[in-house]
């Protein structure tokens, strides 16, 4: 996926922007990048993070960019922030979302008056290239983003910097959010809300669905009004969001109790602890311990000095050997033991598989496994959330396509109704394939009662399909 940040300030910002777009470090894994006004213009910096956090590579940076106003990201794909040069003026944009429709909008725009791109490796073109794109084509910037709103299927976040203040846009469904901070002669835009608490900001506004604004140090006008449909999603709880962060008035880590509550209410194991996979599943399992009255216990504590992120390398094979290799038994807390395990979610299986494993192997009798959210049975095709390439990476798609063969497509819905006999036996033959001694999933109605806002507003496309 991905994160953006960006700062408007009466003083230089580049600090404060630094700090904003480290804070989204969870959220990507490929480049880092910060792009800055200032009286010389503008002024940017780019790095690969794949083997070294964002910080460590732009230290340098922070000491030779300056300037009172700036944007930046944590990507997982394209090289960002760009800058651009167009009729509408000198502008830096950067972006964090999905385009679907690609090559269509590529054509669309050498149409309408691009004549190139620079092509990235692999033949493929620059995301965010795109997007300044079809804003050029229109008369002005306010009018241009609406236009890339319309033209673009999947989702997109935008935030396009000029010399007179910052423009920050969402989604023109909201699948993602925009918040924006305020303290004394600043405003900030953020993807995540607590990165700019530390920074002396205070929760100013959230952006509504395909809402515009334009900030400068005094204030944020909506040059675009919001609109009606919302389709936030739903994941941002259960696993991706940052537990300190809010969307729509909702805290990640206290919809993780929740969600964790309404795992116990339904289960009836009796296991001597109460474990979470480290750290997504952690919150939810201490809310399945509150609920359920049985002790929660870290049987394994995650080692994060040298490799905070488990999914850092690009590569999955290296991503499953660093997951395991960071997690190590405490012993006594597995021996001869019964535990209930959670994790925010089976998506593949391979990572929890080893995990449950490496617990048998320190010797404990049984492993109940709970996902904190519903068997994803359709690749996201909005967010990014996975590496996946296809949709058969996904055990359940696997699993289905091996029952149903050529007819598989078809029932997907059926396999997705946690009270159809497909459900039923899907679930028993993943859990059989993985070793646990039991598995169940959280329902799709206790999660949406677990975020508490109105299920028409949710984005639930990887688990029932619509999106």
């Amino acid at each position: 996926m991905g994160g953006i940040f960006g700062v408007v300030s009466k003083e230089d910002c580049v600090n404060t922007l630094f700090f904003g777009i480290d804070y989204h470090s969870h959220l990507g894994t490929r480049r880092g990048g910060m792009a800055v006004y200032g009286a010389d213009g503008f002024d940017r910096a780019i790095h690969n993070i794949e083997n070294s956090p964002f910080r460590t590579k732009f230290e340098r940076d922070v000491t030779e960019l300056s300037g009172n106003m700036g944007i930046g990201c944590i990507s997982d794909s394209e090289p960002q922030p760009l800058l651009v040069q167009s009729h509408l003026g000198s502008f830096a944009i950067t972006t964090v979302g999905r385009i679907n429709n690609s090559k269509e909008l590529i054509d669309y725009s050498y149409k309408n008056g691009s004549t190139h791109f620079l092509e990235m490796s692999g033949g493929k073109i620059n995301a965010t290239e795109l997007v300044a794109s079809l804003i050029n084509q229109s008369d002005s910037i306010v009018e241009g983003i609406r236009h890339a709103q319309q033209m673009i299927d999947g989702s997109m976040n935008i935030l396009l910097l000029t010399k007179d203040g910052l423009y920050a846009a969402r989604d023109r469904l909201g699948r993602m959010p925009i918040v924006l901070g305020k303290k004394e002669g600043s405003i900030c835009a953020a993807f995540e809300n607590f990165a700019y608490y530390n920074l002396g900001y205070q929760d100013y506004k959230e952006l509504g669905p395909a809402e515009i604004v334009f900030i400068t140090p005094d204030g944020a006008e909506t040059v675009s009004e919001p609109g009606d449909e919302m389709h936030i999603c739903s994941f941002l709880w259960v696993y991706y969001g940052y537990p300190n962060s809010s969307y729509e008035g909702v805290n990640v880590e206290e919809m993780r109790y929740k969600c964790g509550s309404m795992l116990a209410k339904r289960d009836n194991v009796s296991p001597d602890y109460i474990a979470g996979v480290p750290d997504s599943g952690t919150a939810h399992a201490i809310g399945y311990a509150n609920e359920s009255g049985i002790p929660f216990a870290r049987p394994f504590i995650k080692y994060t000095p040298t490799w905070p992120r488990s999914f850092m390398p690009a590569h999955q094979s290296q991503r499953n050997l660093i997951a395991r290799m960071k997690l190590i038994p405490v012993h006594s807390l597995i021996k001869d033991k019964s535990l209930v395990l959670i994790d925010d979610s089976i998506v593949r299986g391979t990572q929890l598989r080893e995990t449950t494993e490496f617990l048998y192997q320190s010797g404990a009798k049984e492993v109940h496994v709970r996902p904190a959210c519903p068997p994803l049975v359709y690749g996201c095709k909005y967010l990014n959330f996975s590496r996946s390439k296809s949709d058969m990476d996904l055990i359940t798609r696997r699993i289905i396509a091996e029952r149903e063969g050529d007819n598989a497509d078809n029932v997907l819905s059926d396999y997705a109704d946690p009270d159809s006999t497909n459900y039923k036996e899907m679930v028993e033959e993943i859990g059989k394939q993985q070793n646990f001694t039991s598995l169940c999933y959280q329902r799709l109605d206790d999660m949406e009662q677990s975020i508490g806002i109105s299920p028409c507003k949710l984005c639930t496309y990887c688990f029932n399909g619509k999106g």
